[in-house]
Order: structure tokens, then sequence, then C-alpha cells
């Protein structure tokens, strides 16, 4: 199907029927679940919501396929935080499950009712576990991009220098560029067999080593990095890491855009967003 011959159809994931009929109109050879309430900070802010939310669409899209495309190919999009902190790292796939915050809980389910329904309905089922990932266009309320928002700012209002604030300065992550994301789940669909997959870097990264990448970045411009206390978490994991063994073993996939690369774009994204809001609103 040429790119430009789909359509886009807007509805509640949350519900069943609606999903359904989506889904028996559309009659999908793939079918990939990426719908979330996906912020953790939100999430403990908001566990409720999070959590029955995040359950409330797991089903409705299980149930779906299984009704109406059950030869489908479903790629179940999961997340790292499912395994809370590993005991080794990087973590593959076939590490315990401790999830340790109420997002991660409502990912965990999903990832168990998925497992579930591939072994007891014989659905065409491939977990993917992302590890953080990021990329032009990507909300600011994740870390990265929330970097490369102020060091954009800094850098249309021709700062001198920026302070950039996080949460905790050591907590380490294992990022991926989005788009070598996005080509995973492709490879999962079409050359994978079914089962679990680590989609990941294999290093991880701390919030103090990202805000120095942004000042080589953003340089003549002087950084000064600010642990903000309204964002460090008191429950949480302090590195996590994947193995993408597993991944590349089965579909030959490695991630190609390097950290540098993600940030730079990164910014230089926000930089366009936010003067075409200035042009918007003066306009």
């Amino acid at each position: 199907m040429p790119p430009d011959s789909g359509r886009a159809l807007a509805l509640d994931v949350r519900d069943e029927a609606a999903v359904r009929a989506a889904v028996r109109e559309v009659s999908p050879d793939v079918v990939y679940h990426l719908a979330a309430l996906s912020s953790v900070g939100r999430a403990w802010a908001e566990p409720e919501l999070t959590v029955q939310a995040n359950v409330a669409t797991a089903l409705s899209v299980l149930e779906a396929v299984r009704v109406e495309a059950p030869e489908a190919r479903l790629i179940w999009v999961s997340s790292c935080q499912i395994y809370g902190t590993p005991e080794q790292l990087p973590v593959r796939e076939d590490a315990p499950l401790s999830p340790d915050s109420p997002y991660a809980v409502s990912k965990a389910t999903g990832d168990m009712l998925a497992a579930v329904y591939a072994d007891a309905h014989g659905l065409d089922i491939v977990r993917a576990r992302p590890f953080n990932h990021s990329g032009p266009g990507q909300p600011s309320a994740f870390i990265l991009s929330s970097l490369a928002r102020q060091a954009a700012e800094a850098r249309l209002a021709g700062s001198a220098s920026v302070r950039l604030h996080t949460g905790n300065a050591e907590t380490r992550r294992d990022f991926t560029d989005v788009r070598d994301v996005a080509r995973a789940y492709r490879l999962l669909a079409t050359r994978a067999q079914p089962g679990v997959y680590n989609v990941s870097s294999g290093r991880s990264v701390s919030a103090a080593e990202q805000v120095a990448l942004i000042a080589e970045l953003i340089a003549p411009i002087e950084v000064e990095h600010v642990v903000d206390p309204g964002q460090v978490r008191a429950h949480e994991t302090p590195d996590l890491a994947g193995s993408h063994a597993r991944l590349t073993e089965a579909t030959g996939w490695r991630p190609e855009i390097p950290l540098r690369q993600t940030m730079l774009e990164t910014i230089e994204w926000w930089e366009r967003e936010l003067a075409g809001r200035r042009n918007s609103v003066g306009a």
C-alpha cells in the first residue's frame, strides 16, 4: 500500500467494541499496539488512571485481534520498565519481571496478558520490550527531549548561558533513536518468530552525561546542570540497559543512529518548533 493511501481512525482504544469494529473494517495482516499512557512521572501522580487505562487498552486490543483478526501478527509494544532493577546488566529477556512503578505494573500486566492470549488462543504475538527512545518530535515530558528543548530555547534567545534542569543526575537509561526503534518493529513483524525481544542499544547513559553532551552541542553557550528536587523520584531504578542480542540474531537489527545525532536533531527540531510557535503568535 502506498504511504499516502492510508487513513486515520480516531477512537478510544479502551472501547473494546470500537476497536473490534476498526479491526474488522481494516482486516489487518499486522497490528502494532503502542497505545498507552507512557509517562512514569504522570503514573505516580495518577496511578489509578494509568493502570486502568493501560490494562483496558490491552484487553481491548487482544480481544479485537482474537475475534476479528486471529491470523494477524500482533506486535505488542511492552516496556523495559517491567524489569525493575535487574540483577545483571544488560538485562536479557529471560530476566524476572519486577515492576517498580504504577506505569511499570500496567505494562507488565499487558505483557503477561499478551503471553496468555498467545498461549490460550494461538495468536501470533511478538512482544517487544523497548528501552528509552527519543528523537525529533518527542514531547518534553521525557528527559532527552526536555534537555533538547531547554537548549533550543537558549539558542533562540541568544543566551550566553543556560541552566539545564533534570532529576537525579546519576540515573542511567538505555537510549535508542526512535527511528531505529520503528525499524526494529517493522523487522519484528516480517522476520521474527513469536516471542519476546528487547529493543535497546546495550548501554546506558546518565542524566549528567546527557547534559555534558548538550554542552558540547550548543557551545559556546555555557551550561550549568541543576538538579531539581521536584523532578527527583524517591523510588527509581538507578540503572537500566538491555541486551538486543536476541533481536539482532532474529532480524539482523542493530542500532544505527548514535545518541549524539539524536540529541542534535532533537535540539534542531525544537528550534524550528518553538520559532514556528512564536511566529504564529506574532502573526
